[in-house]
């Protein structure tokens, strides 16, 4: 009794009063009152239950009216080349669709440890393996030659394939889909000629974009600047899997948060819209 009047912030008698105006509404004693302490009775116990079950079915909706009501931080780990060129572009819906998060975007190409931190999803070009936490693939990826739309004519024009022999090539440094495999793929000899190496590929397109040469291009990558006539593609067809993929990437055991699941679900959607512009 004592401990209880010290949590509500009342006095002993307080406590004794409402329990006996309680006892006195339920018609029935919920306490037995022995020499030195008390104990519930078998209507007390009873009584004590199904209190506890509702509290605790209050706080749960209480919270969830609040996570729906409230702004939330929502904060997403992702890399350079796929923030700033598929990514970002494309917040602007997320934000419209859920004006409750408060997104906060970190970029960086190193690895995400969900047991620290606050991130709550990454989005991660690779493999699909990230110790401690569960991906889902939401994109493929497929490589082919993309240059800016004057380059060809420039070189006399890029009509085939052999005619990349003319031109300077530029390299995603560190990229398992390399230019010699798009050569050996098409059956032609790799030309080692000097190139321009970037170590991120949205680098990579863009100095092919500025005209300096012939990208390798990544078709998630380079979907909006194809569109939008920045980038043309000379050899369309001549397209090269990869066995890397996008990934969306969250701590083991969150599927089910809120945030979670809505992130997911704007990601699948755009992956989708994007694979079917690629």
């Amino acid at each position: 009794m004592t401990l209880a009047a010290e949590e509500l912030y009342l006095t002993h008698g307080a406590v004794s009063r409402q329990i006996k105006l309680l006892e006195e509404h339920l018609g029935a004693p919920l306490f037995r009152r022995l020499t030195r302490k008390i104990e519930l009775t078998e209507a007390g116990v009873s009584f004590f239950g199904v209190v506890t079950r509702l509290l605790s079915e209050l706080s749960r909706e209480a919270e969830a009216i609040r996570s729906r009501s409230d702004t939330q931080r929502l904060i997403i780990s992702c890399g350079v080349s796929f923030a700033s060129k598929w990514l970002t572009p494309r917040l602007h819906r997320l934000m419209a669709l859920h004006p409750e998060f408060d997104v906060h975007l970190e970029v960086t190409d190193t690895w995400v440890d969900f047991t620290k931190g606050q991130v709550d999803i990454a989005l991660r070009y690779g493999a699909g393996e990230y110790p401690g936490a569960t991906a889902e693939r939401i994109m493929n990826e497929t490589v082919s030659p993309v240059c800016a739309p004057d380059y060809p004519e420039k070189l006399g024009g890029l009509s085939d394939p052999s005619d990349m022999e003319k031109c300077q090539l530029i390299h995603e440094i560190g990229m398992t889909a390399t230019w010699e495999r798009w050569f050996a793929m098409m059956k032609l000899s790799y030309p080692r000629m000097r190139g321009l190496g970037f170590s991120h590929g949205s680098m990579s397109i863009e100095a092919a974009i500025r005209g300096e040469g012939v990208a390798l291009g990544r078709s998630v990558l380079v979907t909006q600047d194809l569109a939008q006539g920045r980038l043309v593609a000379p050899f369309p067809d001549a397209k090269m899997d990869v066995e890397l993929g996008y990934d969306f990437v969250y701590r083991s055991g969150t599927q089910d948060h809120p945030k979670v699941k809505a992130c997911r679900d704007w990601i699948a959607r755009e992956a989708r819209q994007s694979i079917s512009t690629d």
